[in-house]
């Protein structure tokens, strides 16, 4: 046998195996490869992660460059510049305003880290969103989510036996996401926990998320290299 056909007769003996195995158990999606840049898709820009390269900065004004620099500070925000941020800088003064509102509502609305880390996972599962969901899970669990409450939410399992408030934010981000009508004992609800004003922030917070997903979706922004993705999607 030669040296060229030893190899060939490896891979061809690999490649059955793999067909005998059959496909990976559904316990696998957990474990999914890590993203890698050579991976993405061809239309992705190579250093951005999404359909278009990164403006420059120098090509920006003080406001997106503001942006831009926080974009580059590690922990300013979640995902740096290869995230949402970096989209927006396309639109500097949307993403400024973006911006403003976002803080408000994560930080100023008094809805406290827990409930504020449900609304954003609940709206990123509804909208199978890999990029937000493997960004904001472990944010989650610094906010003191519980795993069995970001569990019932990635496997879309019943809230029954969840405490009241994680069980309502997850109920309304299904009804609003999926069934696209809110229930009115679920309103009735959610108004007795949270208030109108509180709750009023808690959709809009919602929204602004699923707004969010909407960009990251049509620009296909593509995970960090390294990262494995968190969220089961066929």
């Amino acid at each position: 046998m030669s040296m060229l056909e030893k190899p060939l007769l490896a891979a061809c003996a690999a490649a059955a195996l793999l067909v005998l195995a059959g496909p990976a158990p559904a316990s696998a999606q957990t474990a999914a490869p890590a993203a890698a840049a050579s991976a993405w898709p061809a239309d992705v820009d190579a250093k951005s992660g999404f359909r278009l390269p990164l403006p420059r900065r120098e090509d920006l004004n003080e406001s997106a460059r503001k942006t831009y620099d926080r974009g580059t500070i590690p922990g300013a925000n979640i995902a740096g510049l290869q995230g949402p941020a970096g989209i927006q800088l396309y639109s500097p003064l949307v993403g400024a305003l973006i911006g403003d509102i976002n803080r408000y509502l994560r930080q100023e609305a008094g809805l406290g880290p827990r409930v504020r880390e449900i609304a954003l996972i609940i709206t990123s599962r509804e909208m199978d969103n890999q990029f937000e969901w493997t960004a904001h899970e472990p944010e989650a669990v610094k906010a003191g989510v519980p795993q069995n409450v970001i569990d019932t939410i990635k496997f879309r399992r019943s809230t029954e036996g969840l405490d009241a408030t994680d069980a309502i934010v997850i109920q309304l981000g299904r009804e609003i996401w999926h069934d696209h009508k809110v229930k009115p004992e679920t309103f009735a609800k959610a108004k007795a926990i949270f208030g109108p004003n509180k709750l009023v922030d808690l959709v809009l917070l919602m929204g602004s998320h699923a707004s969010t997903a909407a960009l990251l979706t049509a620009f296909d922004m593509q995970l960090h290299e390294g990262t494995k993705p968190l969220l089961p999607i066929p």
